[in-house]
């Protein structure tokens, strides 16, 4: 039998929305790059998770963000991402933990994988500060500070494509009055506390990266979460170990054949599915042996 190498990532989770305080941002879906897999030739369901939704403020309250949803291929599984947390409710666990607007953040690789699938989110550092940045698959979340929302964790570089893309990155925390937590590898930049109606920026699609907290001094303007970005499925192998396969959309890279598979994919093979928590969609993929 011959081998395949893979990436899954998981969906992000949404940024905490939160009126009057902080919110944190959403982690990142859990990031698992897999290589040497041995697999027969057949038919192999691949399940792409979708981010969580943005938590939406309230006067004076605010709400946690949704977790998103796994992604999954071969048996192995990339958790979604935690969603950010306020001042009143800590962030959730996931691939990657969500940003808190207190002193509790969600915890990153949950559940465990060894390499670990993701990172911590920060937390508030004491009183009106900003809220913490969601972690991420290449770091953890920075804490919030001075007003200020902390920066998303960094992601993770994978070159699986053919080319160098940063996946994974958690979201940024919102500010209270200060400058919004900023965003890499897809994750989305926390709210502006100041400016009305200036929420958390929605983590970029299938790059699993985190949405960015809201929150703001002002208990009467609305400060939403952004949501989380979906997540994504590679797999590649050597072109001539198999036979004309299917599924996702299949691109060479040298020696190399990819399938990718995107949350947005449509077609007869696609179905939808619970993903864990944000919604998912099941695939498709069919490896034929060399004739």
């Amino acid at each position: 039998m011959a081998t395949v190498d893979t990436l899954i990532v998981g969906g992000g989770g949404g940024g905490g929305g939160c009126g009057g305080g902080e919110a944190g941002g959403g982690g990142a879906g859990g990031y698992r790059s897999i290589v040497g897999i041995t697999v027969a030739a057949g038919n192999y369901t691949v399940v792409v998770g979708d981010g969580g939704a943005g938590g939406v403020s309230g006067n004076n309250t605010g709400n946690v963000g949704g977790s998103g949803g796994a992604s999954s291929v071969f048996g192995y599984s990339a958790a979604g991402g935690g969603g950010g947390g306020w001042w009143g409710a800590a962030g959730a666990d996931g691939g990657s933990g969500g940003g808190a607007g207190n002193a509790n953040h969600g915890s990153g690789n949950t559940p465990s994988t060894d390499p670990s699938q993701g990172n911590n989110g920060g937390h508030q550092d004491g009183g009106d500060t900003g809220g913490g940045g969601g972690g991420g698959a290449g770091a953890v979340g920075a804490d919030g500070a001075g007003g200020n929302g902390g920066a998303g964790g960094a992601g993770t570089s994978s070159t699986i494509s053919g080319a160098s893309v940063c996946y994974a990155g958690g979201g940024g925390g919102g500010s209270y009055a200060g400058t919004e937590g900023s965003a890499t590898c897809g994750g989305g930049a926390g709210g502006h506390g100041a400016t009305a109606g200036a929420g958390g920026a929605n983590g970029t699609d299938n790059y699993g990266g985190g949405g960015g907290g809201g929150g703001g001094s002002n208990v009467l303007l609305p400060h939403n979460g952004g949501a989380g970005g979906s997540g994504i499925v590679i797999i590649t192998y050597e072109t001539a170990d198999y036979g004309t396969c299917t599924g996702g959309t299949k691109t060479t890279n040298g020696t190399k054949t990819v399938h990718t598979f995107l949350l947005a994919d449509s077609g007869t093979d696609f179905v939808a599915v619970d993903g864990g928590g944000a919604t998912a969609r099941k695939g498709n993929l069919t490896l034929l042996g060399v004739a």
